[in-house]
């Protein structure tokens, strides 16, 4: 499906709704937001790369890796098919690391184009779906393994669970595969503070609220389990991003309940480190995933449903 889309010419685009004052020095009065490609079943995952000058974009369903040429605006295939791949990072050393639903496992593409399997398993049981990934600072890589991708055959391949929802970590010198959490309903977007002393997980099934958990890390240990933002009413959180000031980015829409009302709860709801909502960033399309990336760092990309959207504002993505 193609979503027709008109930029705003107003300025500050009205799609930028304001909640608090604390927003306002991240917001760039000039800028808008854009619909960069579109005709996607159901975007996701996406991962910018500043040494080639595109994004890579996951349209799950029709089994694609999308890649967006930032200097000509093209859309073309990166990988098709790509196993139904959905969230990516890129690792220590810059290379592509994927989740796949169909093969139910964390893979590693070299600078060659050489596909290398870090997990599949644990326990000799097979993962279920893993969903979305980030790289800790030490190198590790986290990931979320919820059922998604196997509840039917649209995302993946309809099958039984072998083992609990859970969120995982790749041992960056080892390649160890550790059970980090596993009391987590729909384990989903995931992503560390600045510092890398937080963890943020979102819990994309959790009742009667969906929710955004807060945990302390000190190695491959976590702990200080807190509820960080709860999304209330009909409201779901999915993927996030997390900017240099410790903000953090959240892919968001309806859970289904919101009827005739859910477009209002479309797009990127922003919270300050302690948080505190900071604004609705409004988009005609429920936001899956997000990034940032450009040649600045400070262009939000965000992967919504059928399209994809971007948006200059006035801070940088975190390094992990």
């Amino acid at each position: 499906m193609k979503i027709a889309f008109t930029p705003n010419a107003r300025r500050p685009d009205p799609a930028i709704e304001v909640l608090d004052e604390a927003f306002l020095p991240l917001r760039l009065f000039a800028a808008g937001v854009e619909q960069l490609a579109t005709g996607l079943a159901w975007a996701e995952g996406p991962v910018w790369f500043g040494d080639g000058r595109y994004l890579l974009v996951s349209d799950i369903p029709n089994n694609r890796i999308l890649r967006w040429d930032e200097t000509t605006g093209a859309v073309s295939d990166f990988r098709n098919p790509s196993n139904n791949a959905n969230g990516h990072v890129r690792d220590a050393q810059g290379r592509l690391v994927s989740c796949e639903h169909l093969t139910r496992r964390i893979t590693r593409t070299g600078y060659d184009g050489r596909i290398t399997v870090l997990a599949d398993r644990y326990q000799g049981k097979r993962l279920n779906s893993p969903n979305d990934i980030t790289c800790a600072a030490d190198g590790s890589l986290w990931f979320s393994d919820p059922l998604f991708g196997i509840l039917s055959d649209f995302e993946g391949e309809r099958a039984e669970p072998e083992l609990a929802q859970g969120v995982y970590r790749i041992d960056g010198a080892t390649g160890e595969l550790t059970l980090q959490l596993d009391d987590l309903n729909g384990p989903n977007g995931l992503a560390f503070s600045p510092d890398g002393q937080v963890l943020y997980v979102i819990e994309s099934r959790a009742r009667p609220h969906r929710c955004i958990w807060a945990y302390d890390v000190d190695g491959a240990a976590l702990s200080n389990k807190r509820l960080f933002v709860d999304a209330g009413g009909p409201g779901a959180f999915d993927g996030m991003a997390i900017d240099v000031q410790g903000n953090l980015w959240c892919g968001f829409g309806s859970d289904g309940s919101a009827g005739a009302d859910a477009s209002r709860l479309d797009g990127v709801k922003v919270y300050d480190a302690t948080g505190k909502a900071l604004a609705h960033i409004h988009l005609p399309e429920r936001c899956a995933n997000l990034c940032f990336g450009g040649a600045k760092g400070n262009r939000l990309f965000m992967a919504s449903t059928h399209s994809l959207y971007a948006l200059y504002v006035n801070t940088r993505g975190a390094v992990a």
